[in-house]
């Protein structure tokens, strides 16, 4: 995008930005939380030269991208914006969603609300000449209008299988430049994977996970079938405990009895949210699980255990660990 279309961007969209209304675990669900110490992969944050170069691609909906200027990107998703720093393009980020919260320095750049709410005057008001996102950006107005004013932006798909997290990144690493570095961070993930698997196979249990995601007493939820918690249960050599539904819905006492876990899985800010395992345990159903009966409660950083990126493989395996860990 030239730099003439983004200076009259300046004037047209003086609009502040959106506030940001959600926390990080609100972001990750039921669709992310403080930033995990776990280190992601990196690379070489050296820039690739782009100078009279322009990058051809299509997107997830088939809308062809043209990405020529990567001077002022923004990133949507604590995912996007994970893999845009871990292949080494972080420096030119220059805001981020409410979702995002690793690496560390992200929490020095503006935030423009939350990915699936945003506020296109509030985005545009940044001048950016890049907006990667996957399809879980929305308003699709809001994506529309940032493409209206002359704002690259490419969306991927939001895919949260092993497959799909690695496609993810190379396709972010195309649009950067960053092909080569997009290779090595897959071929990591499928070796922290590969380690995964091996532990997986090596272990005798496969416990029965209920994963619990709780903002207060009052707001607390189960995962059921094809969610990431799923996804993160299976390949760490677990089982969903819930079977009969889809997605997230309220915790009954009925549930939970029915679910008989053997662990019980929850962001560590969700533990602390029903001020810890004393309050977990009062909740309807759960002290009478076997999970409960014999102290196995997982908490783990809410967006390095959901967030499905380069990190994934270093997640699976600690939670294969940590569910079969006696407590």
């Amino acid at each position: 995008m030239s730099s003439f279309k983004r200076l009259g961007l300046l004037f047209v969209c003086v609009g502040l930005l959106t506030a940001c209304t959600l926390t990080v675990d609100q972001a990750l669900l039921p669709a992310a939380p403080a930033a995990a110490e776990t280190p992601a992969p990196s690379v070489d944050s050296a820039q690739p030269s782009q100078d009279g170069i322009a990058i051809e691609l299509n997107d997830a909906d088939g809308n062809p991208v043209v990405v020529d200027d990567l001077s002022r990107i923004i990133t949507l998703g604590g995912t996007v914006t994970e893999i845009v720093f871990a292949l080494g393009s972080g420096d030119n980020v220059v805001a981020v969603d409410s979702s995002s919260s690793y690496p560390a320095q992200v929490g020095d750049l503006p935030q423009v609300g939350y990915q699936r709410r945003l506020s296109a005057e509030g985005v545009l008001a940044l001048d950016p000449s890049l907006i990667l996102a996957t399809t879980e950006a929305g308003p699709s107005e809001a994506v529309q209008h940032f493409r209206d004013a002359g704002v690259d932006v490419l969306l991927l798909e939001s895919d949260d299988s092993v497959e799909g997290v690695a496609e993810k990144i190379r396709g972010f690493a195309k649009a950067l430049g960053r092909e080569a570095e997009g290779e090595s961070l897959v071929v990591q993930l499928e070796a922290d994977l590969a380690q995964a698997r091996a532990y997986v196979q090596s272990a005798e249990s496969q416990p029965r996970v209920l994963f619990i995601y709780a903002r207060g007493a009052g707001a607390v939820s189960v995962a059921g079938q094809n969610t990431g918690a799923q996804t993160m249960t299976q390949l760490a050599g677990g089982e969903n405990a819930i079977e009969g539904f889809e997605g997230y819905r309220p915790l009954t006492a009925e549930a939970a009895l029915a679910a008989a876990p053997d662990v019980i899985l929850m962001f560590t800010s969700g533990l602390q949210s029903l001020g810890g395992q004393d309050g977990l345990l009062e909740l309807p159903g759960i002290a009478q699980t076997p999970a409960a009966q014999h102290g196995r409660i997982v908490a783990m950083d809410g967006l390095y255990l959901l967030n499905f990126g380069p990190r994934m493989g270093q997640a699976v395996l600690d939670l294969a660990k940590q569910i079969r860990e006696e407590q």
